[in-house]
């Protein structure tokens, strides 16, 4: 059946609504109601809103279960799991033609799940993706992440771009951003699931395999998603630990799919980036712990982790070396160009 998109709000009048707008949220009682108020007010489509709080500490669920519109269910987790688990249960949940993600602090714009749907259906994908706008709640600032005629050109994301997008510190942003709204039913027939041992990287990973699955990915150029940039960066908050996990998930990625040539060159490059930002992360502790040792070790095993010392963090880094010298010099003979450099 060819589905007719109008210009208000619509509500869910049978047992299966357009789209199931899927939010995890975990400690995110300041801006939840945000997120579920910018779903339900989507024009033109029907939706339902599912919460899955991941054992929040704090008033998220209460937020959450103040809406009293039917089509809002919120469900609340016994332990903590992460979001990939939180995403999962929600996935179950659904009931809509459509999944649509939506981050516990982000929101969309009233238009967007009708513009992508309309996109994808007329191109016949079962994915669709759109540009995004960024607001820095720190700033007050805000200005969008991709350049329009960037997008217009791209048409559609292929699995090789996608992975070649999504370096670790390789650029600000990445097309690993971009939320997603995609076919429950081929999710479903595909056997795809958020891997629940990763706590950073679980959505690359998610969208990366239904890529691998076959799925097309259509790319609508206009901002719909608003993506809030908080004090808390990737470089404050990404431990070697989670980079770990992320190669090793990379590499069960690796064995369950086939990949052309393109996608094998450009996975190649991920891995090796992932292993540099592993060490990099590695070598950022032994500066904190001034372990000279460990530091020389590394500048032998892997002089490339030190060249992300240009990085944010890496700034910040840099001024604990003059204080870390001064208590652990280097000794005054023997030392190589790498760590003569540091």
């Amino acid at each position: 059946m060819v589905k007719t998109f109008c210009s208000q709000p619509v509500e869910i009048t049978d047992v299966y609504p357009d789209v199931s707008v899927i939010i995890a949220a975990y400690n995110a009682e300041h801006t939840i109601g945000r997120a579920i108020r910018s779903a339900l007010d989507q024009d033109g489509v029907s939706v339902e809103v599912i919460v899955v709080d991941d054992k929040s500490s704090d008033g998220t669920t209460a937020v959450a279960r103040s809406f009293s519109q039917p089509n809002i269910k919120v469900l609340q987790l016994a332990k903590n799991a992460g979001p990939g688990h939180a995403r999962n249960v929600a996935v179950d949940a659904a009931r809509g033609r459509w999944i649509a993600v939506l981050d516990a602090d982000d929101e969309m714009s009233p238009d967007r799940l009708s513009t992508m749907l309309k996109r994808a259906e007329n191109a016949g994908a079962v994915i669709a993706v759109d540009n995004i706008g960024v607001i820095d709640n720190g700033n007050g600032k805000s200005y969008q992440m991709f350049p329009t005629s960037r997008l217009e050109e791209l048409g559609k994301i292929t699995l090789p771009m996608f992975i070649a997008s999504n370096l670790v510190f390789g650029s600000t942003f990445n097309y690993g951003y971009m939320k997603p709204v995609f076919r429950r039913d081929f999710v479903q027939d595909s056997h795809l699931r958020y891997d629940e041992n990763l706590r950073i990287g679980e959505d690359y990973l998610f969208l990366a395999s239904m890529l691998a699955s076959g799925g097309e990915c259509i790319v609508e150029p206009a901002a719909g998603y608003s993506y809030h940039v908080h004090a808390g960066s990737i470089s404050r908050t990404l431990k070697h630990h989670h980079v770990s996990s992320m190669i090793e998930a990379d590499a069960l990625f690796l064995s369950r799919f086939q990949f052309d040539s393109q996608a094998k060159s450009a996975q190649a490059r991920r891995t090796r980036n992932l292993e540099e930002v592993r060490n990099f992360l590695i070598l950022v502790d032994h500066i904190k712990r001034g372990s000279v040792h460990n530091i020389v070790k590394m500048a032998f095993d892997d002089p490339a982790a030190f060249r992300f010392l240009y990085m944010p963090i890496g700034v910040r880094i840099k001024r604990l070396i003059p204080s870390f010298m001064s208590r652990n010099p280097f000794p005054k003979h023997g030392r190589t160009k790498q760590q003569s450099g540091v």
